[in-house]
């Protein structure tokens, strides 16, 4: 009985509280007071923390400054005007030869982070790409010439070794595989040459190829990173190095809300290498790989981006050689998920030379496991090679890769021509996405020269010329179209 009236009288008290309410009750002035006070101390204790991390990653950005000698360039000769008549004597053929106003030296500015007090900053190979000179300046004032450079293109990383005396303030690198989408982040750097400059976001993807850089997936945050930010560090609160700043997406060419970053684990493994030899040594597979699309997953019995379907496996590589096959789902290597051809890429060239792993894998909806012995990557890897249902074919100067197209692909992408050769990459940065050509096109002709395979793409533009122009006819979705390719 006491139990009941226990319960009526909560029961009654919580209706009262709703009557109460419902008549208008407003809290006490205490209340919001409360309220207010604790929001602006969670707000000063995140400044707080935004700080502590900028005031101990600031002593370790440095300036990165450049300087390009100027090319010679060629003495230019104008006709005498006064040539044929009687004038044409009064003025040498010498007068009216003359050189061109000769080119001043370029300079560069970039960004860069110390890693090593005994002298060693980490930045990004595209900021010292091409220069003859390269110096650094340290937040105190002090400058030091760079001594010796070592740089990975695949990864647009860079070491300078600078030529210092004594220990210089170097940062700490945190681990870039424990960030989460919505932590905070802050970016330090030199935009527009504004030295030390800390801007705050959060990581807003992570994952996200660039067409530029060949072996790295980046970090995207909502941090400001503008011109001269490339090279300096993405910091997580703790003050540790998470990223590398290297790029925006932006059609003005300034800060539009989308930068990225090189994760700090991908600087681990890249720079002790290049320390140690100069050259990062990568394992490959030899394969052409495709994500898997809504449409292929039906056909191949598998859900979308689960797993890697095999498009090509060539010759006398680590795959042919364990079996692997055209239209091979390839799920987990050494137990490690695959859900995209990054994942399988960055896993595998990270193996060491002549190890052995496995392999799960789909073949006709049956699961199979096979066993690999991945190999060094050569040298010449990735230029063109050749496989059993064809090739690829990549030009680096035009930022360009076509693969052979077989009846199978042409099928799925609707193509009423049987072979040809298909573009499957194009580097944003480059001769060929300015020119219009994207992923998805099918090279008809070059130069108006029928190409029916790679073989003959490849061909016809040995034989092209990019200062006259290269004039392809592509097929995309929406029918026949032109494009001509010319060097700036």
């Amino acid at each position: 009985m006491e139990r009941r009236k226990l319960v009526g009288m909560l029961g009654a008290g919580v209706v009262a509280v709703f009557m109460v309410a419902g008549r208008g009750w407003s809290p006490p002035a205490w209340a919001g007071e409360s309220a207010d006070a604790e929001a602006i101390k969670q707000a000063k204790a995140l400044s707080r923390a935004f700080r502590v991390a900028a005031r101990k990653v600031i002593p370790t950005v440095v300036e990165v400054r450049t300087k390009t000698k100027p090319k010679p360039r060629p003495k230019l000769r104008r006709e005498n005007p006064f040539r044929g008549t009687p004038f044409e004597d009064l003025f040498d053929e010498e007068f009216w030869s003359f050189e061109q106003l000769p080119q001043m030296p370029q300079p560069g500015l970039g960004s860069g982070v110390i890693i090593d007090p005994a002298g060693m900053v980490l930045t990004n190979y595209h900021v010292i790409k091409g220069a003859d000179e390269v110096s650094v300046q340290l937040h105190d004032g002090r400058q030091f010439e760079v001594v010796d450079i070592k740089a990975d293109e695949r990864t647009d990383l860079a070491v300078l070794k600078l030529d210092a005396r004594g220990s210089l303030p170097a940062a700490k690198l945190g681990d870039s595989d424990q960030l989460e989408i919505g932590d905070w982040v802050i970016a330090v750097g030199n935009p527009f040459e504004l030295e030390s400059t800390v801007s705050a976001g959060i990581i807003s993807a992570k994952g996200r190829a660039l067409g530029a850089v060949e072996r790295a997936r980046f970090l995207q945050t909502d941090a400001a990173i503008n011109p001269g930010n490339s090279g300096g560090p993405l910091v997580n609160l703790e003050g540790e190095v998470v990223g590398i700043n290297t790029a925006i997406a932006s059609r003005t060419g300034a800060y539009q809300g989308i930068g990225f970053a090189i994760p700090v684990n991908i600087v681990k493994w890249v720079v002790p290498q290049l320390i140690r030899s100069g050259v990062v040594r990568r394992s490959y597979l030899g394969v052409g790989i495709m994500k898997i699309t809504a449409e292929r997953s039906e056909q191949l019995g598998v859900l979308p981006q689960q797993g890697v379907v095999v498009e090509e496996v060539f010759p006398d590589t680590p795959a042919e050689e364990a079996g692997l096959e055209v239209d091979d789902v390839i799920l987990r290597f050494d137990n490690r998920p695959i859900r995209s051809p990054s994942d399988l890429q960055q896993v595998v060239e990270r193996c060491e030379p002549d190890t052995r792993h496995k392999m799960d894998i789909l073949r006709d909806r049956k699961p199979m496991a096979l066993t690999v012995v991945v190999k060094a990557m050569p040298e010449e890897y990735g230029t063109a090679a050749r496989g059993p249902r064809g090739e690829f074919y990549q030009d680096r100067r035009l930022g360009l890769v076509v693969i052979e197209l077989t009846p199978t692909m042409a099928d799925q992408l609707g193509f009423g021509e049987r072979a040809g050769a298909l573009v499957i990459h194009v580097d944003r940065e480059r001769i060929a996405y300015r020119a219009g050509l994207r992923e998805g096109m099918l090279v008809l002709q070059v130069n108006q020269t029928p190409i029916g395979s790679v073989e003959d793409f490849r061909r016809a533009m040995e034989k092209a010329s990019l200062q006259e122009g290269i004039t392809l006819q592509v097929r995309t979705s929406r029918g026949v179209r032109t494009i001509t390719l010319k060097a700036n």
